[in-house]
């Protein structure tokens, strides 16, 4: 690794306050309300946007969780909800939707109900099958470029796939500001895990972003990204250097993901080496599309690869 590739790896930050069950401002017009589900996966928990002031929106009410529904009403006390945007159907960031519906009246507005990036191979199972949130279904399905908007506020749907299928970020118009969701998080890479994610597509949308002029990303899990062309460089260098690392390990003689990961992810917490495995499985899959590795049959987490 070169002295250049340092300099453009991401800075990630993991110092972040959550105050479970306080709505903190963090622009104006904003609040952030952190729902209790820390975990490897979530950081310190789901971030639960209120964007507006008399009339607002509600950007990824979260997990159904008793208390951050709660603290979500206290919260919104005095104000009309018109509307109820998901950034994507995993349950840490979906499915308090229905009951906040049933609560406000809302509008619910989203890219889609919950879809694979592509269809499953004979005898695949969806690793993250539990995680997915497949009983959602938007009032309103946005394209990407469609609008909602409220008093003094207007959301603009960016279609960011990757992470799932049906990934959006939403662009407070006007104010330079992306709620970036779990596409680009200051914290740590987002897992990319086959079929419900696709390293193509999530590599597409990092491009996409940088064809942006947005100031800020407010993310679905930690602190601010402040710098977010600098920080989206970065992350697509870090992706391009895994791609490599994988490639590398390939034409050492690894055949098999586990040995990759052990290796590749040695310093990662080994909870995590599960979802690590299917990252390395979303870079196969295009790297088998590059015609840069081989395997038999459909890329899968228990194949076995050589380099093409």
């Amino acid at each position: 690794m070169s002295g250049t590739d340092d300099q453009a790896l991401p800075q990630f930050v993991t110092t972040f306050d959550p105050q479970h069950g306080v709505a903190v401002p963090v622009a104006e017009g904003v609040e952030r309300l952190t729902a209790p589900n820390p975990s490897p996966f979530t950081f310190h928990g789901t971030n639960t946007y209120i964007v507006g002031q008399k009339s607002v929106c509600v950007i990824d009410p979260g997990p159904d969780d008793d208390a951050h529904l709660d603290a979500l009403m206290v919260a919104l006390k005095g104000r009309e909800v018109t509307h109820i945007a998901v950034s994507h159907t995993h349950r840490d960031h979906s499915p308090l939707t229905r009951r906040l519906k049933e609560r406000t009246g809302a509008v619910i507005v989203a890219e889609g109900p919950h879809r694979p990036s592509r269809p499953l191979f004979e005898g695949e199972v969806n690793p993250f099958a539990e995680s997915s949130d497949t009983d959602f279904v938007p009032d309103r399905a946005l394209s990407d470029g469609d609008t909602v908007e409220g008093d003094g506020w207007r959301l603009t749907a960016v279609h960011t796939p990757g992470h799932t299928a049906n990934h959006a970020a939403f662009a407070l118009d006007n104010t330079g500001i992306l709620f970036s969701a779990d596409h680009v998080m200051a914290w740590a890479t987002s897992i990319v895990a086959p079929p419900d994610g696709a390293m193509a597509d999530y590599m597409a949308s990092l491009d996409r972003l940088l064809s942006r002029d947005d100031r800020l990303y407010l993310p679905g899990h930690g602190g601010p990204v402040s710098e977010p062309r600098t920080f989206v460089r970065a992350l697509r260098t870090h992706r391009r250097m895994r791609e490599r690392a994988v490639l590398e390990r390939i034409q050492k003689g690894d055949r098999l993901i586990p040995d990759m990961v052990s290796v590749i992810y040695a310093s990662t917490d080994l909870r995590l080496h599960g979802a690590a495995a299917l990252s390395v499985l979303a870079h196969i899959e295009d790297l088998v599309e590059k015609g840069l590795i081989d395997t038999d049959g459909s890329p899968r987490l228990s194949g076995e690869y050589r380099p093409g």
